[in-house]
């Protein structure tokens, strides 16, 4: 069980969400705060999601972070406060050790899902694992990292789609891998906002269809998957990484209610149960 995890028995998603970087102190405990009244108000499991670092940046002066053990003990310090689990991507194997002293989930980033030494330091922490899969990958290949997690004495994994990339600065989203990476046997979890990033613009600033994200979060419900993971921030059109494609923190409540109506009809449908028991 994922640690400090509330209404894991719900029947509801697991949801996955926060800031995608952690910018200011007022902004993060914002977002940390409006999510967990959400999450009480539905019935939602919620996973606070920040990176203390964004290593994957489109230009060199794009903004990377406040400095990386400073970003660490505040997304600790999300977690204390509200006592709640807390999750953060990881960017090399060096890192898996530090960052696991603060968080309860390592996030393999899409474009590390294929780096072994990466998967095998995280998975040797003993923290839930949760590996993004590349956009140049099949639901299927997935296969592969999840051997390598399972391999280095982990079974805590969970899976999250985030698109496929098909053409020249746009994603495209294959709900065929939700059920083809539930048959592995963990969590699969759909990254609404990623997945509609149209990254490698010639600004080199990434753009986005962020009024896509509730069609991409109702789609997914419906195709079962058992979470999703949405970045949110209270202005997006200021927030220093990933303002394009990031839901306004003001819309969650409206999307959230949309998506637990879809997943109290799943459940009926499909009896579809999220088990964070492994």
């Amino acid at each position: 069980m994922i640690p400090n995890l509330k209404f894991a028995d719900s029947g509801n998603f697991l949801l996955l969400a926060g800031p995608c970087v952690v910018e200011t102190e007022e902004i993060v405990f914002k977002t940390a705060s409006t999510l967990v009244d959400l999450s009480e108000k539905y019935k939602i499991p919620l996973v606070f999601k920040a990176s203390y670092r964004k290593a994957n940046r489109s230009k060199i002066d794009s903004f990377s972070g406040i400095g990386d053990i400073e970003g660490l003990e505040m997304i600790a310090a999300v977690g204390k406060k509200f006592s709640i689990p807390v999750v953060t991507d990881i960017h090399n194997p060096d890192e898996a050790e530090v960052a696991a002293r603060y968080v309860d989930i390592l996030q393999i980033p899409a474009f590390l899902c294929r780096q072994t030494d990466i998967l095998v330091a995280a998975a040797k922490t003993g923290k839930w694992v949760n590996i993004k899969k590349g956009q140049f990958l099949s639901g299927s290949s997935m296969r592969h990292a999840v051997e390598k997690v399972k391999q280095s004495g982990n079974n805590k994994i969970m899976l999250t789609d985030r698109g496929n990339m098909f053409g020249y600065g746009d994603l495209v989203v294959d709900f065929r891998n939700i059920p083809i990476m539930k048959k592995f046997g963990y969590p699969v979890i759909m990254d609404i906002t990623h997945s509609l990033q149209q990254p490698n613009q010639e600004s080199g600033v990434t753009g986005g269809m962020p009024e896509m994200i509730s069609t991409i979060g109702k789609a997914a419900i419906s195709a079962g998957v058992d979470g999703i993971f949405i970045e949110t921030h209270p202005d997006p059109s200021i927030a220093k990484s990933d303002g394009a494609n990031m839901m306004k923190l003001s819309g969650m409540d409206q999307l959230l209610l949309e998506l637990t109506t879809i997943r109290k009809a799943v459940n009926t449908l499909y009896n579809n149960t999220l088990d964070l028991n492994k």
